[in-house]
C-alpha cells in the first residue's frame, strides 16, 4: 500500500510538473511574415525576438485548441504556400488571401476575416477617380501575387489601365503621394494603417471587391485542416476572434455579418466548385517573353551605359593627375562597395524629393553606374598590361599620347578586355532581376508571378531558365569567335 500511494504522488507531481512547464506539449509549427508587419505579423518593439499581431494571437487559439504550443517560423509572404507543402511549418497565417488556385493546391481552413479591397489615390483626384473604370491609362499600383493584382491584369485589356507592381506594401502608398502612380488598390487594412502612418491620399469608401484571409495548409494535411476549422468556429461563437479584432482596431460592423454568414454556412469548399483561370504554360509564354524582351533591353542599355563611363573612368585613373584620379578611384570603391540593391533604392526612392526618375531610367542609371566602376578596372588593367616598350616606340616616332592610345594601346587593350567584359554583360543580365523592387517588371519578376499563381516553382523556373540561357549564350558565342579572330590576326 505505501509503494502503491508512493507511486502515485509520482505519477501526479510529474504530470503537475509538465503541466507546468508545457513539457507535455508538441510544438504546432506555424509560418508568417514579419517583415509584413501589424497589424497581421510584426517583431514586438519590446522584444525583437518575438511577433505580434491578430495572426500572431490566431496561431495561438489554433495551437491552443490543438493542445500544442505555437512556434514561429519566418518565411517570405510569397513563399507561404510553397513551405507549408515542403513541410516547413503546418499551417500558413500572414494575411494569406482566399483564392481558387489555392484551393486547388493546397488544403485551405475557412476564412478568419472578410477584409475590403479599397481604392486610395490622391485627395486632389477624390471626384475624378472613384472606381477602376476611371482609371483608364493611368498606373495603378499593388501588390504582386494578390487578388487585387489578378484583378488589375484581369481588367487591363477592358479599361486600358497600368498595373504596376510592388514587392511591398509601404512603396505603393509613398508613390502614389510622390504622383509616380495614380491610385493604388489594396485591403483596407494596409490602406487604413498607411494612411496613419503617413497620410497624404484619400481613401474611396465604396469597395471595389471582397477578399477573406485563410490558413493555408499542405493538401496531405486536409485532416488538421478539418481540426482547425472547428476551433476557428468556435471562437467566433466565443467572441475569442471578435476580441482579438477589436484589440487590433480592425472590427467592424461588415466584420460581424460576415462572422454570422461564416457560422450559418457549414461549406467550406464552395470557392473550389468554380472553375478559376488558365494557368497553362501557353497562358503565361507570352508575358515571360515579353518580360524577357524588356531584361534585354535594360541590360543592352545598361551595359552600353557602363561601357562608357568605365573608359572615361579607366582613361582619368591612368592618364589623369593626381586630383583627377583620386575623386575617381573613391567612386570605384565606394560604388565596388556597397550592395547595388541599396544603389537602387538610392536613386528611385531617396532622390525623389529633387529629381522623380521614372522605375526604367532609374534601373538603367542603376545598373550601368554600378557596372561602369567594375569596367574601369577592367579596362584600366589592360591598358597598364601593355608592355612600356611598345609605348616608348610609339613615342620615338613621334606619335602623341592620343595617337599611341588610339593605334597602339587601345586596340591591344580591348582584346585583352573582351572576355572580362563579356562575363561582366552576362552578369548584368542576370543582376537586372533586382531592378523588380523599383517596379520594373523583368523575366524573374514575372516568373515569381508566375510561379506564385500556379504554386510551383518547378516548371516557371525550367522556362525561366531556358530563356535566360537563350539570351546569353548566344553572346558567348560570340564573344569566344571574335576573340579567336583577333588572336589569329
Amino acid at each position: 500500500m505505501t509503494r502503491w500511494r508512493i507511486a502515485t504522488i509520482v505519477t501526479v507531481l510529474a504530470a503537475a510538473a509538465c503541466a507546468r512547464t508545457g513539457a507535455s506539449r508538441p510544438p504546432l509549427r506555424w509560418g508568417g511574415d514579419a517583415e509584413g508587419g501589424a497589424p497581421f505579423v510584426e517583431a514586438d518593439p519590446a522584444d525583437p525576438s518575438r511577433v505580434r499581431g491578430f495572426d500572431v494571437e490566431i496561431a495561438g487559439l489554433i495551437a491552443h485548441g490543438l493542445h500544442r504550443e505555437p512556434v514561429f517560423v519566418q518565411v517570405a509572404w510569397s513563399s507561404i504556400e510553397a513551405s507549408v507543402e515542403r513541410g516547413d511549418f503546418a499551417i500558413g497565417m500572414s494575411g494569406v488571401e482566399d483564392r481558387l488556385e489555392l484551393r486547388a493546391r493546397h488544403a485551405v481552413t475557412i476564412p478568419y476575416f472578410e477584409f475590403r479591397e479599397v481604392l486610395a489615390v490622391r485627395p486632389a483626384d477624390s471626384s475624378r477617380f472613384r472606381t477602376l473604370d476611371d482609371l483608364a491609362l493611368h498606373r495603378v499600383a499593388t501588390l504582386g501575387g494578390t487578388g487585387a493584382y489578378e484583378r488589375l491584369l484581369a481588367e487591363q485589356p477592358r479599361i486600358g489601365l497600368v498595373p504596376i507592381s510592388y514587392d511591398d506594401d509601404v512603396h505603393p502608398y509613398s508613390d502614389l503621394v510622390s504622383g509616380r502612380v495614380d491610385a493604388v488598390l489594396l485591403d483596407n487594412i494596409i490602406a487604413d494603417r498607411s494612411l496613419r502612418r503617413s497620410g497624404g491620399f484619400y481613401i474611396q469608401p465604396a469597395p471595389v471587391a471582397t477578399g477573406h484571409y485563410v490558413g493555408v495548409l499542405a493538401l496531405r494535411d486536409s485532416a488538421l485542416r478539418d481540426s482547425v476549422n472547428v476551433i476557428l468556429r468556435a471562437r467566433m461563437r466565443d467572441g475569442s476572434l471578435e476580441k482579438i479584432f477589436r484589440a487590433w482596431n480592425v472590427w467592424d460592423d461588415s466584420q460581424a455579418g460576415y462572422f454570422a454568414r461564416a457560422l450559418a454556412d457549414t461549406s467550406t469548399t464552395r470557392l473550389a466548385a468554380s472553375a478559376h483561370a488558365d494557368r497553362s504554360v501557353r497562358a503565361y509564354l507570352p508575358a515571360l517573353l515579353r518580360a524577357a524582351v524588356v531584361t534585354l533591353v535594360l541590360s543592352c542599355l545598361s551595359m552600353l551605359l557602363a561601357v562608357a563611363l568605365g573608359i572615361g573612368l579607366a582613361a582619368g585613373r591612368v592618364y589623369g593627375s593626381r586630383i583627377v584620379r583620386a575623386p575617381l578611384a573613391i567612386y570605384v570603391e565606394l560604388i565596388r562597395g556597397t550592395p547595388v540593391l541599396l544603389q537602387l533604392f538610392v536613386l528611385y526612392y531617396g532622390l525623389s524629393e529633387f529629381i522623380r526618375l521614372p522605375a526604367f531610367l532609374a534601373a538603367v542609371l542603376g545598373l550601368g553606374l554600378n557596372y561602369a566602376a567594375y569596367e574601369s578596372e577592367i579596362y584600366r588593367a589592360a591598358l597598364q598590361a601593355i608592355p612600356r616598350s611598345q609605348l616608348e616606340a610609339g613615342r620615338t616616332l613621334g606619335l602623341s599620347e592620343a595617337q599611341i592610345l588610339r593605334l597602339v594601346r587601345g586596340p591591344q587593350a580591348l582584346r585583352l578586355a573582351l572576355a572580362p567584359m563579356t562575363n561582366d554583360f552576362v552578369a548584368l543580365l542576370k543582376d537586372s532581376s533586382l531592378v523588380s523592387v523599383i517596379t520594373v517588371v523583368e523575366l524573374t519578376k514575372q516568373t515569381a508571378i508566375y510561379a506564385t499563381n500556379v504554386g510551383s516553382w518547378l516548371v516557371p523556373g525550367i522556362l525561366c531558365a531556358a530563356i535566360y540561357l537563350a539570351m546569353s549564350l548566344p553572346l558567348s558565342r560570340l564573344a569566344r569567335r571574335l576573340e579567336q579572330r583577333w588572336s589569329a590576326a
